[in-house]
């Protein structure tokens, strides 16, 4: 490969734009500085800024089809081997304000021996945490190296977002127990949250697995080695993923259990109400028919006397349900 140099990236308008030193750091690259195969170059790019996509669309350091990745509508997590280059799409949770986590991030790679080009809209916190090591003068000394801390930071942030969510699971479990019933949409919320992570992180896991298989010639084999530790550390989360999604399930349908015995319970209790008081709805309405020789029509204490009875028998009624156990 030719040897680049920092005139190269003149224009592009870089959200981040650095030359690793093979030290951990970073140092300040000017335009006629060269890059040598210990000492690659960074560009970090919002693809919607138009003086960075003309700078993609009109550079001769990118293939056809590299442009069209790092800029393209793809969001599933794939893996494209281009010669000794690799473009890569990975999703992140996204932290940005006023957004849910689960509408996850789309972030592009494409990385060779001597340049990384990493393309997004919205911000990957996971990048700013490289840019930070690598400030600190602890970060990646080479591309394979910096391939690994990205997709590390970000598989982190993935299973903290995991953990979150198994812990309003846990809650929401512990709620159902005392017979707490969770607000409306917000087991819903949850599963949906929980289906997502699990579509595109099971991808995103078999990225990462080919990445740590595939002969790339920056990638040492230690690289290799810690991609493979950070794809088995996705699987992990993602079977966490699938434990809690059939969980969700087990909620819902307890959820359902208990609103239907509420409501049994609160029919059953209108039925032996109906029961207590048929009695003396027959008698109130046999004695209410306006006919002559009604019993006690012309006594004056006849009424006193009837609703007195009937309190009686509805008491006695009442009585013998309880003693029968249907109260």
């Amino acid at each position: 490969m030719e040897t680049i140099y920092g005139s190269a990236f003149k224009d592009s308008n870089a959200v981040y734009a650095c030359q690793l030193n093979g030290k951990g750091g970073i140092t300040d690259f000017s335009e006629n500085a060269p890059a040598t195969a210990g000492q690659p170059f960074w560009q970090h790019l919002d693809y919607q800024n138009q003086s960075s996509y003309r700078w993609l669309m009109n550079t001769n350091q990118l293939p056809a089809p590299v442009k069209d990745g790092l800029v393209g509508e793809s969001i599933r997590p794939k893996l494209i081997r281009t010669g000794e280059g690799a473009l890569i799409t990975l999703r992140a949770i996204n932290r940005n304000d006023n957004a849910r986590p689960d509408h996850l991030v789309s972030f592009r790679i494409y990385i060779n021996e001597k340049v990384i080009i990493s393309s997004c809209h919205r911000k990957v916190y996971p990048v700013e945490q490289v840019m930070t090591d690598l400030n600190n003068g602890t970060g990646a000394k080479n591309t394979g190296h910096w391939l690994v801390e990205i997709v590390d930071a970000i598989t982190d942030e993935v299973n903290d977002f995991i953990e979150e969510l198994h812990d309003n699971l846990i809650e929401f479990e512990d709620n159902i127990l005392e017979q707490k019933i969770p607000g409306r949409g917000e087991l819903v919320l949850l599963r949906k949250q929980l289906i997502v992570l699990r579509r595109y992180m099971a991808p995103q896991r078999d990225v990462l697995t080919r990445l740590s298989s595939e002969k790339l010639p920056w990638m040492s084999d230690e690289a290799r080695h810690l991609m493979q530790e950070v794809s088995d550390r996705l699987g992990r989360g993602l079977d966490d993923l699938d434990g809690s999604i059939a969980r969700t399930a087990v909620l819902a349908d307890e959820i359902t259990s208990i609103m239907a015995d509420a409501m049994n319970r609160r029919i059953y209790m209108m039925s032996l109400l109906t029961i207590i008081f048929l009695p003396s709805t027959f008698l109130t309405g046999l004695f209410g028919v306006n006919l002559g020789g009604i019993p006690g029509n012309k006594d004056e204490f006849g009424f006193g006397l009837f609703s007195l009875l009937l309190s009686l028998l509805i008491a006695g009624f009442a009585w013998w349900l309880k003693r029968s156990k249907w109260l």
